[in-house]
């Protein structure tokens, strides 16, 4: 499978395609949250959004796209694998107690499918399997069955799997269901399914179906205004579109990681154990610039944000002497 799109287009085609079926596009928000103190960055797209999908009145009304600037700080140690990233940038569309399930699958397959052009029988989809809590979620099932895919690309997964939020300590949350495109790779065993390590099955996008309040106490109730709020990761879906093994080889990083073979006198995919220097500092580089050049941007500190900022620091430069740079270099690759 192959289909250049760059990541400015995927974008833009998202955006246009959203706003034809009756959204309004929203800016991004800050990479620190305002809405949930339990968090020290926004760590997916609804988190701007969680005072509306709670009940708030949202000014552009009930249906919203945009793209939002993400962190998520748990997978800075994962960082250097060929997928991982600390900052990446999430699609989303919105639907603040407007359509639900069917209309939102609705609209992912037709995305896929007919804007992206991606061929169905490559698409395999995930459900909540439901538990002593919650029950299974035939519905989303049924839906994804009624637009052509087949039971057997259906698959019903545990909370730990297809379960979202909510992204602090309490607040909406409820199941999902995500789409991954087989990349045709021989399966790892007779269990291979989607979610398996093994790189057969490559995750494109998440819908979740907030119907559900977490509380303080751990218990669940259900939202009487029920919302939609989606996820595609931008540098994660071209690495799949364009054919690429990794998301550092799209045009996301190419620019960052030859400025790194040119202060390093080293080349990228000659050797694993260098390959993973190269990855932690282009992520940690690209991270570390989108945090001081935010609205609400920190300087290196011992807390908090600015522990973070400080940590990423101190992990490029690691990273860049392990590969033979030497002297102040995080500058220049941050132009």
């Amino acid at each position: 499978m192959k289909n250049q799109l760059t990541a400015n287009e995927l974008r833009q085609k998202y955006i246009d395609f959203f706003v034809s079926k009756g959204h309004t596009q929203i800016s991004g928000a800050s990479l620190v949250p305002e809405n949930d103190p339990t968090v020290l960055f926004t760590t997916a797209g609804m988190h701007p959004l969680v005072p509306y999908i709670l009940g708030a009145e949202h000014p552009s009304g009930k249906r919203l796209t945009d793209y939002q600037k993400c962190i998520r700080t748990g997978d800075i140690e994962a960082v250097g694998d060929p997928h991982h990233l600390t900052f990446f940038e999430m699609l989303g569309n919105w639907s603040l107690g407007d359509y639900f399930k069917k209309e939102a699958i609705g609209f992912s397959f037709e995305f896929l499918t007919e804007v992206l052009g991606l061929d169905a029988s490559q698409l395999s989809v995930t459900v909540f399997a439901g538990d002593s809590l919650v029950p299974r979620d035939e519905e989303a099932a049924s839906t994804w069955e009624s637009l052509g895919i087949d039971r057997e690309r259906i698959f019903f997964l545990p909370r730990e799997d297809n379960w979202w939020g909510p992204a602090g300590e309490t607040g909406p949350c409820g199941p999902d269901s995500e789409m991954f495109i087989d990349t045709g790779r021989p399966a790892c065993g007779p269990d291979c399914r989607p979610g398996c390590s093994c790189g057969k099955y490559f995750e494109i996008w998440n819908d979740v179906f907030m119907g559900y309040k977490k509380n303080a106490d751990g218990s669940y109730t259900e939202m009487e205004r029920k919302c939609v709020d989606t996820g595609m990761g931008i540098e994660r879906t071209i690495a799949i579109l364009q054919g690429k093994k990794s998301v550092y080889e799209t045009e996301v990083f190419t620019s960052i990681l030859a400025g790194i073979e040119k202060l390093s006198n080293k080349h990228y995919s000659d050797q694993e154990e260098s390959d993973i220097s190269f990855r932690i500092l282009a992520d940690h580089i690209r991270t570390s610039v989108f945090i001081l050049g935010d609205p609400k941007g920190m300087a290196p500190s011992n807390v908090g944000q600015g522990y973070i900022l400080r940590r990423l620091i101190r992990r490029a430069v690691r990273h860049g002497h392990k590969l033979g740079i030497e002297g102040s270099f995080l500058g220049e690759l941050a132009l």
